[in-house]
């Protein structure tokens, strides 16, 4: 994979730049209209929707806490908290994510955030060479080996998501 470069530089990109891993961003034309945004990306870069994680928020007992789970699933919050050692979990308030992590919705990314939150990372992306996650802006997707993400999230990985 190339880096890809071009002004499409985020916090996200930035990371990954700097811990040298190697990436490929993938932009495309996103419509405002659009509500589910990790299907959306699948569609317009014809990714398989497994292949495509979306960064979700909740609280816990300890606090934020960061999933990154396949669009194609929902997050199983319960399995989420259990990772995190904790006993509940619940999604966080949409201004409040936007506030601690820097980005918006539909265009979080779990690098490069404001802030480092605990992150969990769905085991189902191990099972691929490489996933795709939003840069940080809505119509731009990062690639890369989840292997890189959980190292650099420093996340740990669980069955968090359920079909």
């Amino acid at each position: 994979m190339a880096k890809t470069k071009g002004g499409q530089g985020t916090p996200a990109t930035v990371a990954l730049t700097q811990a040298k891993a190697e990436f490929t961003l993938h932009p495309y034309d996103h419509d405002p209209s659009a509500e589910a945004y990790g299907e959306e990306a699948a569609n317009a870069l014809g990714v398989p929707a497994e292949r495509i994680f979306k960064t979700l928020v909740a609280e816990t007992e300890g606090g934020l806490a960061v999933a990154v789970v396949p669009v194609a699933g929902k997050l199983d919050l319960k399995a989420f908290a259990a990772a995190l050692k904790g006993k509940k979990a619940a999604m966080a308030e949409a201004a409040k994510v936007e506030r601690v992590t820097g980005y918006v919705v539909g265009g979080i990314s779990p690098l490069g955030q404001r802030k480092r939150l605990p992150t969990v990372v769905d085991e189902s992306a191990l099972g691929f060479d490489t996933i795709y996650f939003s840069a940080g802006r809505r119509g731009l997707q990062i690639e890369t080996a989840p292997g890189n993400l959980v190292r650099l999230t420093q996340a740990v990985t669980a069955p968090i998501s359920r079909g």
